[in-house]
């Protein structure tokens, strides 16, 4: 089974925790993508969705769904997107495509967090995929040299601004043992807007796409 393939499994077994009549929170990136496609085939079961970034909100609006500015929004029971690193707690990594800020804002509001994955993103200590950290421009520098203090290698992101019209750092060489501690950590240096990690607020809920079809992992 190919990637994509894995992929397609899981975004269409995401289909079964999608609420009824309710307000739908989507993620982005290329497995949600896969889940976007596949929710259309089923568009009147949701009233409406709230977005993460503007790719998924392009590709949500091309397929006729109602998209909601989230200040419109009382309630978002489920939260649906992937991560680029989950660890056995269920704790993340996320914003490989850039979206960290935003997803952190609808993983916040959302009732359930159902993370969507194939079996490569599963890892016993995060910290392998570089850790976006999203800054103010002129803070860029400043947060840098507080990353390499903690012993990262931060790289900036080149040719991209985020939604929000700012940067990114990845942070390569960190081993995450205590996601928690260091997402609480980052948050706090001046000119950090949001930090990738997703420890104090992670999945409930993860559907693996594998070789051997979707697993299940339970964090509620």
């Amino acid at each position: 089974m190919t990637q994509d393939e894995r992929k397609r499994a899981v975004a269409q077994e995401a289909l079964r925790h999608v609420v009824d009549g309710a307000v739908l929170g989507v993620g982005t990136g290329s497995t949600v993508d896969f889940f976007i496609d596949a929710l259309a085939t089923q568009r009147q079961r949701v009233r409406a969705v709230v977005s993460s970034s503007t790719r998924s909100t392009e590709r949500l609006r091309a397929q006729g769904f109602q998209v909601l500015d989230l200040n419109e929004v009382e309630r978002i029971p489920v939260y649906i997107d992937g991560a680029d690193e989950i660890d056995p707690a269920g704790a993340m990594i996320k914003g490989g495509g850039g979206a960290l800020t935003r997803e952190k804002i609808l993983a916040e509001v959302a009732e359930r967090f159902v993370c969507i994955v194939d079996a490569s993103k599963l890892v016993p200590v995060l910290g392998a995929f570089p850790l976006p950290v999203e800054v103010v421009p002129m803070a860029r520098e400043l947060v840098r040299r507080r990353l390499q203090g903690l012993g990262g290698q931060p790289r900036l992101r080149e040719g991209l601004l985020t939604d929000n019209g700012n940067q990114i750092l990845d942070v390569s060489g960190l081993r995450i043992d205590r996601p928690t501690e260091l997402e609480s950590l980052l948050n706090q240096i001046p000119g950090v807007v949001t930090v990738g990690l997703f420890a104090r607020r992670g999945a409930d809920l993860a559907l693996v796409g594998s070789d051997q079809g979707v697993q299940q992992r339970d964090f509620g």
